[in-house]
């Protein structure tokens, strides 16, 4: 069973590591074995915490900063990558936005940034290394969506669209590329005790009204990512094709 779950000799990309819910799967990954490649536009190149804590669980960590909403920083990028590491196993688009405005004074530039790192950073992020894989006959692509992947959300048109478009995305590679070698699905978290969810716990009246409705009876925490990004990545799930794994608490259940 260890074997089944073993990341060993693994590399995985992680996108967003520096913070959140994207630093505890860089931490569930490594714990497993894998070496991490890490990018964020914050990320320090050289002694940030997520790169000493990854090397503490006896893992490398290859840093890169870049600015994902940015196709030029992006495609620069993509091509580092690919000259220092000619074979990358695991990719974990989890780079994402968050911008509150109601739709109707939603604005152009507020749209095209949201999209611009939710939607098309990850699209051209699993097209360029989902090819390789497919090359390799093997990989896993893993996409952090959202509750809002399947619901509508309130004050966040652009991030709404841009997750709902995710969960269709995951389901349009794994039907071209399951049958390839690669595995492609989603993890979608509930309301996590993170950054992009300081003004719903800070406002009495949403939080309640989250908390309520939550079976579990707590907000998620970014280490509920750990276990299910692992699994995903693993051998555990080579049958796993095109699924969205929600880690909320029971919320869509509810």
């Amino acid at each position: 069973m260890r074997e089944l779950f073993s990341l060993n000799d693994k590399i995985a990309l992680v996108t967003g590591c520096n913070k959140g819910i994207g630093r505890s799967m860089a931490l569930g990954l490594a714990d497993a074995g894998a070496d991490i490649i890490g990018v964020s536009a914050s990320l320090e190149l050289q002694g940030s915490a997520i790169e000493k804590e990854v090397r503490a669980l006896g893992r490398k960590f290859t840093p890169y900063q870049a600015d994902l909403t940015n196709r030029e920083s992006l495609y620069e990028f993509i091509g580092k990558v690919k000259k220092e590491h000619p074979r990358v196993d695991i990719l974990v688009n989890n780079a994402g936005m968050i911008l509150r405005q109601p739709a109707a004074e939603h604005s152009d530039a507020w749209w095209d940034k949201v999209l611009s790192i939710n939607l098309d950073a990850a699209f051209i992020l699993a097209r360029e290394f989902g090819r390789d894989m497919i090359g390799h006959g093997a990989g896993k692509i893993i996409f952090t969506c959202s509750l809002l992947s399947f619901q509508g959300g309130i004050n966040v048109p652009g991030y709404a669209a841009s997750k709902g478009a995710l969960s269709s995305l995951v389901k349009a590679l794994a039907n071209e590329w399951a049958s390839r070698g690669v595995n492609v699905n989603g993890i979608a978290p509930g309301y996590i005790s993170t950054d992009n969810t300081e003004a719903l716990r800070s406002d009495p009246v949403r939080s309640k009204s989250i908390m309520d409705r939550i079976p579990a009876g707590r907000w998620g925490e970014a280490d509920d990512f750990k276990g299910p990004v692992v699994f995903l990545a693993s051998r555990a799930a080579d049958y796993v094709h095109g699924t969205i794994l929600t880690v909320d608490g029971g919320w869509m259940g509810r």
